[in-house]
């Protein structure tokens, strides 16, 4: 009776997206029209949209692609025709419909281009950090059955020479010396052909192998198609776009996030390109740069990681005052932030619309999205659910759907979830529930208003004494002392076979001997949370 009653308050409270019968979330936004032809890839879909939005385009050499070192760029009048001349390269040096390419490459202009040149061909990519070991990059081979290799020149050669057992074409950085397609001229001579009529492709058919822990620790293939990519552009990317009071023509992005990774992948090799934004590419990530590159460029949008937020913040002191001012919004996702480093930020860049955002290489990036308002502000949150997405909050104890407040694991369905784990029917099966439910392994909570907040991975949950206890609730505290500037904390079985709770620390200064947490710092804490040290 008592949980009866409280799911009725809260379905009065709440009645536009929970539904206290069924314990589904739903997006507050309304939803939006997905595409429905079958016979639709992605390729297609993000073009159509250029031709569609071309005469709100200013010039037709408006910028696509820009190098952030060299200044090459690539305009969107030559991007799709690019884009066809390489297709025709692949097919013509022997990759047909639903072989799988490699991409074992880092950020660079010609990185879109030859993503979206495989699928076009009928292919399927799979994406590799270029730093992957020969021993990795072997094993990637073998997993997914790779017919051809794309690297950067620092890597092309020695791949090429490790007897990997398939060729590897070197992909230039930037326009200046040879080429793309020169760079298919060992293969296949210098007949391509830019009117290249690609395979019939469904959007049910794979596109991208996208490697993930998921809810474990090994890494495995997602398997997306062409219809979740043009799912993830459009509730993810375009829908965000529309919420602007600008046009999306004027944004200048820039990416430092790698293209390889699902994040990076669905924002800057496919998404934005369907809105004409302008988009500054960076190989790595060097702060000093990055604000050169802000002010240069006339930087509007920075899509970041955690990791870049600190040193960005620490950068920026006494540059804000004159500069950064093309600067509109900087997101954030891939892993959680604590409440004092974003407030920090928000000090730094006053001017600045903060968001963070959430997705799984699983769900293709579509989740959630940061949705600042005059009324809410909530930039400890990673926002409102993805229009046509659904979610629940399930008790890791019983199993049962958890109303707003209650925390639990989060389960996501919508257009944006994996077709499934490649060659792995088992862990599939674990993952998606035969209603379509992808379990996240992310302990969450929704509050009164619809935001989502993230508090800990299920997988990195510590049994202690039959109690459950999230990391981040300790590190959260210990972070507050003024000795510590960062801390992790890990489950250690000890002589008597228990679990405990093993803290480590950053400390502010070079030496101490002793530390200890006041009552003020623990008092926000269960007993048997702080005992198990």
């Amino acid at each position: 009776m008592q949980k009866e009653s409280l799911l009725s308050v809260a379905e009065r409270a709440h009645p536009a997206w929970f539904n206290a019968e069924t314990g589904i979330y739903r997006s507050p936004h309304a939803a939006v029209a997905l595409p429905a032809d079958p016979l639709l890839d992605l390729v297609s879909f993000i073009f159509s949209h250029r031709r569609r939005d071309a005469p709100h385009t200013s010039s037709s050499s408006a910028v696509a692609l820009l190098d952030s070192a060299s200044g090459d760029s690539i305009t969107y009048q030559d991007l799709f025709p690019l884009v066809k001349s390489t297709a025709s390269a692949l097919q013509k040096s022997g990759i047909r419909h639903g072989d799988a390419v490699l991409l074992v490459l880092p950020n660079s202009i010609h990185f879109p281009v030859v993503f979206l040149a495989v699928l076009y061909a009928g292919a399927v990519v799979t994406t590799m950090n270029p730093l992957a070991t020969v021993v990795e990059i072997q094993k990637r081979i073998a997993d997914c059955g790779v017919r051809l290799g794309l690297a950067a020149q620092e890597r092309a050669t020695a791949l090429q020479d490790s007897a990997l057992g398939i060729p590897f074409v070197l992909v230039p950085e930037s326009n200046s010396g040879s080429s793309l397609l020169d760079a298919f001229g060992g293969l296949i001579g210098r007949d391509v052909d830019s009117d290249l009529r690609p395979p019939a492709i469904r959007q049910q058919d794979a596109a991208a192998i996208m490697y993930s822990s998921g809810t474990t620790g090994a890494s495995k293939g997602a398997v997306l198609t062409h219809g979740n990519l043009i799912a993830a552009v459009e509730l993810f990317v375009r829908f965000e776009a529309s919420t602007y009071d600008f046009p999306p023509q004027e944004n200048v992005y820039l990416a430092v996030l790698p293209m390889f990774h699902i994040y990076g992948l669905v924002l800057f090799v496919a998404g934005l390109l369907s809105l004409g934004s302008t988009i500054v590419v960076m190989k790595k990530f060097d702060v000093g740069e990055v604000i050169k590159a802000i002010e240069r460029h006339g930087v509007t949008h920075f899509p970041i990681v955690p990791p870049i937020l600190g040193p960005l913040t620490e950068r920026a002191k006494g540059v804000c005052e004159n500069g950064l001012k093309s600067l509109k919004q900087v997101s954030c996702g891939a892993a959680p932030l604590s409440g004092s480093t974003v407030q920090h930020f928000l000090n730094a860049f006053p001017h600045v619309d903060f968001i963070q955002g959430y997705g799984m290489t699983e769900s293709t990036a579509v989740g959630t999205r940061g949705f600042n308002t005059k009324r809410f502000q909530k930039h400890s949150s990673v926002g409102l659910l993805a229009p046509n997405t659904e979610a629940k909050v399930v008790d890791c104890t019983n199993g049962h759907p958890l109303p707003p407040g209650g925390i639990g694991e989060l389960w996501m369905r919508g257009p944006g979830t994996m077709k499934g784990y490649l060659n792995n029917p088992e862990t599939t099966a674990e993952t998606i529930d035969k209603d379509g439910w992808l379990r996240t392994g992310d302990i969450v909570s929704f509050d009164k208003d619809g935001y989502l907040y993230i508090f800990d991975r299920l997988k990195e949950m510590i049994k202690y004494n039959g109690f459950q206890i999230a990391p981040a609730d300790l590190e959260a505290v210990l972070i507050t002392h003024p000795d510590i500037l960062d801390a992790a904390v890990t489950g250690l079985v000890n002589s008597s076979t228990v679990c405990v709770c093993n803290p480590f620390l950053v400390r502010s200064f070079l030496y101490f001997h002793h530390l200890w947490l006041t009552g003020r710092q623990t008092k926000t804490l269960e007993k048997y949370r702080w005992r198990s040290w």
